[in-house]
């Protein structure tokens, strides 16, 4: 059997993340959002969200690139909610059977305004 390899990127809360003022925590996410909407913009990124309801709070989201993992290192060491210390990242290499995944190109939003508007 064959397999596809993709890099993922796994989001999280680290235990000694500021806290910050919502005014503040908003505009970091809005700005987290627009990053991620640039590397998709660039073709890096092939699949990226939040996570909901989970069973670890820390887990804040999932990402799937195009890139290997030293890139996407370098690519989230520029994320300013990283770089504020609020997310924390997570690189490893996924294998699934080839062809079994295919990655559309759609709209991301590029601010929390944006994320409210599809609901």
């Amino acid at each position: 059997m064959r397999f596809d390899q993709h890099t993922v990127v796994l989001l999280a809360r680290p235990p000694d993340a500021p806290e910050l003022p919502l005014e503040a925590a908003d505009r970091l996410q809005d700005a987290h959002l627009a990053h991620q909407a640039g590397l998709v913009d660039q073709g890096l990124v092939l699949a990226a969200g939040p996570f909901v309801q989970t069973d670890d709070e820390r887990l804040r989201g999932f990402v799937v690139l195009s890139v290997d993992p030293v890139a996407a290192r370098e690519l989230y060491a520029n994320d300013p909610a990283v770089r504020a210390g609020r997310l924390a990242v997570q690189v490893m290499s996924w294998m699934v059977p080839e062809g079994i995944l295919r990655f559309e190109s759609v709209p991301v939003p590029r601010s929390m305004l944006e994320a409210a508007a599809g609901d």
